[in-house]
Parts: C-alpha cells; sequence; structure tokens
C-alpha cells in the first residue's frame, strides 16, 4: 500500500478499527499513510479516501414524508417512502418531542438503544456510549442488548464451563507464546486475516501473519479445518481439512473417542482440574444414547474419512497442541456446542493452561486477542444508570417488535418481549447484522417511530423515520485505544463535517437540553474537554507507575503515546493450572465444566448440560442444495464504507462476488464471472461467481456487508440486486441457552441470472422532496 507524497499538507493522526494512519485532505483528495511501525498494514485503510465525500453520504437532516404526514405509528411504507430536508432546529425538536410522547404514553420502557455496531476507534465517539449516555442521563433509561452478533453462544456458555469470554479469548494463548511453544495449531474454522486485521480501538501493530510464518518455520503445525482453504494464510503451510459446515463438534468428538478408547487422554489432567467427565463419557461412548461417537460415526457426519480422524487424534497425543475456535463455528444452530466441545478437546489432551497449548477461543478473529494487555488502562466514556431492567439478547430484534409480550428462554430465565415503540439508532447497521432482512423489514414497520444517526444512506437510514446527519471519523477528533495495542492515538481532525452533519455528541447535547438534562448530559464539558477529562485516568495510572505521563497538550502534539505492557502469563487458566486450590476457576465447581450441572438443570432440549452433536434444521435438501456460508468479507470491516474504494474495487458489475466451486458451476451451467441468483424460500439475491477449488463442493460462499438492494421496495420478497446474504439467512436463535445469531449457514440453491441486469441504486440518496409538497 505505497503512500502518496503530499508535500504542501500536514500529515494528521488518526485510528480506525483497521489500523492506525496519518491521512491529509487538501479540499479535493484524501491521502492515507498507515502507520510506520505496522509490519502488514490493512489495505481497508484505502476505503477511506472515496467515503469522505461520496455522494451517498447524509448531508442534512431528513424526516420520512409519511411520519410527517401521518404522525408516529407502524407504517407499511416504510423503506420505500420519500424524504423532506429539515433544518436542524426543526428536526432536534421533532425528535425531542417524540421521545417524550413516548415517555409520557409509555414509559421509558418502550424506547430501544439500538447502535450495535464498530462506528468508530475513538473511545469518546464511541456512537453506542454515546446513545446510551443520552438516553440513561436524559430520560432515565431504556430497553438494553446484551451479548454480540459475532459472540452471542459464546459469551454465553463459556462462564459456564471456563470463564468470561474476555478471559478466554483476550487475556490466554499469545501469538508470542505460538511461536515459541506450539506444536499443533487445530484451527476450527480458520484463523482468517480479514477478521485478525481489525479491532475495536484501533490496531498499531498487525502482527498475525508473520507469527504464523514463525511459527510454520521453527516446525509448528497448522490445521485449517473449514470448508474454505483461505481460512488460513499460506504463510501457515497448513493443512487443509475440508469438513462439512456445521459439523466441527462431531469431528471434535471423534477425536476425542479415539484418544479415550486408545488410552491417550490425559486423565490426571482431567482428575485434578476437571468436573463431570463421567457423564460426558457415558455419552462419548454411547453408554447413555447407544451410540459410540467413534471416527467413523464423526466420518459420516462431516465428510472427512475415518482413517484420517483417528490419526489426527494420535497425531495430538503427547504434542503441545492449542485448539481455536472461530466465531463462526457458533454463528450457527447449536452454536454453544462446538465452543463447549473446543474446550472438551483441550482437556482430553492435558493442555490447558500451558504456554502456547490448550483452548484459546476466537484467536485470529480480532486482532484482540493474542495479544499482551496494557499494563494502565484507558478510560470510556460513562454510560450513567439505566433504570430499566428489560432487555434482549442483540440478535432477538425482530423477534421482540413482531411478538411484544411473548416469552423467550435465556440462560436460564424466562423473560417476555418488552412492546418497543420508539427505537433510536446511532452507529450501526442491523440490515447487515441481522438475519432474513424481509422480516427485520416487517418489524421495524411495528415501531411508531425509529431515529437514526448516519453518515450515510444505509438500508437502515433509509427505514428511518428521522436521519439526523453525524460526521464520520475522520471529521472529528477523540483518542484511539484498546487494552491490547500499546499505542494510544490523538485522533486529529483530518477534514471539516460534510454538508451539515454534526458530532453525535453535539447532537445529543442539545437534544438534552430540550429535554432539560443538557448539564447531566454534558457535565459542562465540550469534546476537548471530555478528551482530557479521558485522558487524565490513563495519565495517572502512567504517573503512578513512575512511567512518563505527559500531560494532556503534549500527547495531543505528539500524536500518540505507547504505553507499557503487563507480562505474558497466560491469564487465569495458566493459574489454575499452576495453583488450582488457590486459583480456582470462576464456575461452580472451581474447576473445567466437562458437564455442567447448572446448564442440564435448565432443561433446554436444544442445549443439554454436556457438549453433544445435535442434528439441524437448516440444512441442504432437494430443493436447496447449497450450504451457504455468510461470512465476514476481506475489503470492508462489516458493511463499512461499503461504498469505499477498496470495497467497491472487489465487485464485478457493481455486485458482491461469490464462489463456487468448478463441479457445482459446471452442473448448473455457471461460468467465472456470470451473475447468479442465490435464493430459498426467504429471499433472493443477486451476486458474480468466482468459480474455484479453494472452497469444498456443496459449498457457495457469499461475504456479509454488500449495502440491502431491493430491486422493489415495495416488494413482499424483493430481490436485492446488490448480493446481500441476509436475505437468505434463518433469523433464529442459536438455543433457548443464549439466543444468538445464526447467520452463518443456511441452504440454498444457485441459478445462472440470464436476465437484464438491475441497476445498482444502494449507493444513490434519496431524492428530497420539498416542505411545500407535505
Amino acid at each position: 500500500m505505497p503512500p502518496t507524497d503530499t508535500p504542501s499538507l500536514a500529515m494528521k493522526p488518526h485510528s480506525a478499527h483497521w489500523g492506525v494512519f496519518s491521512a491529509a485532505w487538501d479540499g479535493q483528495r484524501l491521502t492515507v499513510q498507515p502507520h510506520p511501525g505496522d509490519p502488514d498494514p490493512n489495505p481497508l485503510l484505502q476505503n477511506f479516501p472515496d467515503a469522505l465525500r461520496h455522494r451517498v453520504r447524509v448531508t442534512t437532516p431528513m424526516v420520512r414524508r409519511g411520519w410527517l404526514e401521518r404522525g408516529p405509528g407502524p407504517d407499511a411504507t416504510r423503506g420505500c417512502d420519500d424524504y423532506v430536508p429539515l433544518p436542524w432546529p426543526e428536526a432536534l425538536d421533532l425528535v425531542a418531542r417524540e421521545l417524550r410522547r413516548v415517555e409520557q404514553a409509555h414509559g421509558i420502557g418502550a424506547i430501544f438503544g439500538g447502535s450495535y455496531g464498530w462506528s468508530s476507534a475513538g473511545r469518546f465517539h464511541h456512537a453506542q456510549s454515546q446513545v446510551h449516555r443520552f438516553l440513561n442521563t436524559a430520560l432515565g433509561g431504556y430497553v438494553r442488548s446484551v451479548n454480540s452478533y459475532s459472540a452471542g453462544a459464546s459469551a454465553v456458555i463459556l462462564p459456564h464451563i471456563l470463564g468470561s469470554m474476555d478471559e478466554v479469548a483476550r487475556r490466554n494463548v499469545t501469538w508470542e507464546q505460538i511461536v515459541e511453544h506450539s506444536d499443533v495449531v487445530l484451527a476450527f474454522g480458520g484463523m482468517a486475516l480479514r477478521n485478525s486485521r481489525v479491532a475495536s480501538g484501533g490496531i498499531s501493530r498487525h502482527i498475525e501473519r508473520e507469527s504464523m510464518r514463525q511459527a510454520a518455520e521453527r516446525g509448528c503445525r497448522f490445521v485449517n479445518i473449514s470448508p474454505l482453504r483461505p481460512d488460513l494464510p499460506e504463510e501457515a503451510r497448513a493443512e487443509w481439512l475440508a469438513a462439512r459446515p456445521g459439523t466441527d463438534t462431531a469431528l471434535m468428538l471423534g477425536l476425542v473417542h479415539t484418544l479415550v478408547s486408545e488410552g491417550r487422554h490425559d486423565r490426571d489432567f482431567i482428575a485434578r482440574y476437571c468436573d463431570g467427565w463421567d457423564t460426558f463419557e457415558d455419552y462419548l461412548l454411547g453408554r447413555s444414547d447407544g451410540t459410540p461417537k467413534s471416527a467413523a460415526w464423526a466420518s459420516a457426519l462431516c465428510g472427512l474419512p475415518e482413517r484420517r480422524i483417528a490419526e489426527l487424534a494420535r497425531e495430538l497425543h503427547g504434542k503441545r497442541v492449542l485448539v481455536v475456535v472461530a466465531h463462526s463455528l457458533q454463528r450457527a444452530e447449536h452454536g454453544e456446542q462446538p465452543v463447549w466441545m473446543g474446550a472438551v478437546l483441550a482437556a482430553a489432551l492435558g493442555q490447558l493452561g500451558l504456554p502456547g497449548g490448550g483452548y484459546n477461543y476466537a484467536l485470529g478473529t480480532l486482532a484482540h486477542y493474542g495479544k499482551r494487555l496494557n499494563a494502565v488502562p484507558s478510560a470510556a466514556l460513562p454510560q450513567g444508570t439505566n433504570a430499566v431492567k428489560e432487555f434482549i439478547p442483540v440478535a432477538r430484534i425482530a423477534d421482540m417488535l413482531l411478538h411484544p409480550g411473548e416469552p423467550f428462554d435465556y440462560n436460564g430465565q424466562r423473560r417476555s418481549y418488552p412492546h418497543v415503540r420508539l427505537a433510536y439508532w446511532a452507529g450501526g447497521n442491523p440490515f447487515h447484522h441481522h438475519q432474513d432482512l424481509n422480516r427485520l423489514r416487517e418489524a421495524f414497520r411495528r415501531l411508531d417511530t425509529l431515529i437514526v444517526h448516519e453518515i450515510a444512506w444505509t438500508a437502515t437510514a433509509r427505514h428511518a423515520d428521522i436521519v439526523l446527519p453525524c460526521t464520520m471519523t475522520l471529521e472529528r477528533e477523540d483518542i484511539g485505544a484498546t487494552p491490547t495495542d500499546p499505542l494510544m492515538v490523538a485522533m486529529h481532525r483530518i477534514a471539516e463535517p460534510h454538508g451539515l452533519s454534526r458530532d453525535d455528541y453535539d447532537i445529543f447535547a442539545d437534544l438534552a437540553e430540550r429535554l432539560g438534562q443538557r448539564d447531566a448530559f454534558t457535565e459542562g464539558r465540550d469534546t476537548r474537554g471530555w478528551l482530557r477529562h479521558l485522558y487524565e485516568k490513563t495519565r495517572a495510572a502512567l504517573e503512578a507507575r513512575g512511567d512518563e505521563a505527559p500531560d494532556f497538550d503534549t500527547f495531543w502534539a505528539r500524536g500518540e503515546l505507547r504505553l507499557p505492557q503487563r507480562p505474558d502469563d497466560g491469564g487465569i487458566l495458566r493459574a489454575f493450572r499452576d495453583d488450582p486450590a488457590g486459583q480456582p476457576l470462576p464456575t461452580p465447581s472451581g474447576k473445567v465444566q466437562i458437564s455442567s450441572p447448572t446448564v442440564a438443570g435448565f432443561g433446554y432440549a436444544d442445549c443439554p448440560g454436556h457438549p453433544a452433536w445435535l442434528p439441524k434444521q437448516d440444512v441442504p435438501d432437494a430443493r436447496h442444495p447449497l450450504f451457504l456460508i455468510a461470512n465476514q468479507p476481506a475489503t470492508r470491516l462489516h458493511s463499512q464504507l461499503d461504498f469505499g474504494g477498496h470495497s467497491t474495487a472487489s465487485k464485478r458489475q457493481g455486485r458482491e462476488v461469490c464462489r463456487l466451486h468448478p463441479a457445482d458451476a459446471a452442473a448448473r451451467g455457471i461460468a467465472d464471472g456470470d451473475i447468479v441468483r442465490l435464493f430459498n424460500d426467504r429471499g433472493a439475491c443477486l451476486a458474480s461467481v468466482r468459480v474455484t477449488d479453494e472452497l469444498m463442493p456443496g459449498v457457495v460462499q457469499l461475504p456479509t456487508g454488500a449495502w440491502y438492494d431491493p430491486q422493489d421496495p415495495a416488494a413482499e420478497r424483493p430481490l436485492c440486486v446488490h448480493g446481500n446474504p441476509n436475505v437468505l439467512t434463518r433469523d433464529h436463535g442459536t438455543s433457548s441457552l443464549a439466543q444468538g445469531c445464526s447467520g452463518q449457514l443456511t441452504a440454498v440453491q444457485a441459478e445462472r441470472f440470464d436476465g437484464p441486469l438491475p441497476a445498482i441504486r444502494a449507493y444513490e440518496p434519496p431524492s428530497p422532496v420539498s416542505r411545500s409538497d407535505v
């Protein structure tokens, strides 16, 4: 990614989730240069130049015509209506009055604070924190969501078996340990660089590629267990085991069965450090259900040869083995099971807590993981106190809106969906994250009002009643920091706000004033005042350690500050291994829960008290014979800046590219570069095809993040002409335990599209309607 010289302009420091960089804007052209200390800069930085002043940016407050004419209420025209531009004071008056109306008529429990998303690496202009602070301080609270689309199942199951997800993913095995100690890395779902090159709060050094190269050169063996060969980079020199999608739990069971039946499992480790092995072993060996989970049994499910499964199990015995389970495995039906079973496999090998060995959930999924922790904290914007106790798992937003008052299960609790009338969204795009977009469209039409802060006309903005233009990260000041990266960045403003866009903070401050709560929201600080306040927590901690502790003005002038880091101590798993009595795990037994009486006591048929193979509903059949893998994109973060140059350059004929195996393409008369229609009973989309043997037969892969672009927005199930796979995915919880997102896998059919190609309109803003016409 060679820099472009801009001798007349000073480059200013900034940071994004995909990397630290500097940039300069001359009013016509944006120049971006990665941080000179980054050994493997992320090309996603090149989405910024075209995005900064793109025509799809929201430039003025807009209100949906139908909402202006008919007032708040459910509306079938949401998503296919015109918009009316309004001046800021009038738009803010409308928002404040509507918030007050809903509060007085239905209570603050009728307001949902959305904003799930990665809008900014800055710790102050973090949209989720901003909107939650506003709703808490100005109104007293809101209905919240818990967990994430990325890790909805793992975040709930891991505390039952080992500890919090942060402890198992972030404070565990590091890349340094792998380079030095690991003999075998079993990567279930791979460790794709497209994922490990991003981190909330920013990342200054991308080390994953080089770490894998160094480990492989030393003799570490990487095994990529995935339907997709590129899920490990070439530098890892990985063996590719193309297991059938969604069968990783069965494969792990087959591996452990071989270890146990041949006496190769670590009995001493299990006896000293684990709880509930006997119950699990009864299931594993078939004593409890009559079905031994042997290599032959696993082979029939996952498609790998029985001999290779047994050989792999034997090859692990006596080696320093690291078991890694990617986020992708638990973004599917029964997603809790591979997360749990991965820990059991590591325990059976006796590897938990060893340097470079054991189990590190989600290593390679984010740049946070596999890194040392900073020795001093980075402050975040305080969000206040939420008086509303109702919440939903984040992936159940459509269920909540479609079924208010109905009960649902979650982590041993029986709860009810609140009746939400107003949703306030900032910094997120549910039309990227969520599944079954036709169902989501219907859900959003049930609201009285949807308010959105947006930089651009995403599908979420096009379904909103009030759209308030906010600045993008390059147009504001902030501090970039994350607990696992040693570089704190002074994020200078690179360009002036576009059009009439404003910082989220300033929008909320003016709204809080209209609601009589400006002082409560702002605490008397402007943006720079808050940056000084947040920085002080880090400065004081540095000073207390005796480290260099520059004042804010010095930090801001320098542009960055390198923070000290903690020793690479292996976290709670290493401490537990070294001293199981003195450093027990935060589980009911203080040990690794091979089986869990707590989970068993919940009585969930779809998540029993030990890891198990559970048949799935959404699998290929005669009508829809292909597995669709809807994984993360390589050319953008989620759907962010899909209109940027790096993202659009990867498309063909303006459409997202899917990958199809040559045998599946030939059977359907499809050639490389053709446009295909992917479809099932939920919906259909168009995509361009790349025919390749980099994926296994029977699989089509289409990344998420292409902006939803319905051919006819008024139709019940419109064709997405741009290639958004979530028109196809199933909106159903992973299980009654976690209710996580199950959007990674679904069943589809593919056919060549021979009709006239519909125009791409995803990046065209709506034509404004004059207020006089309303």
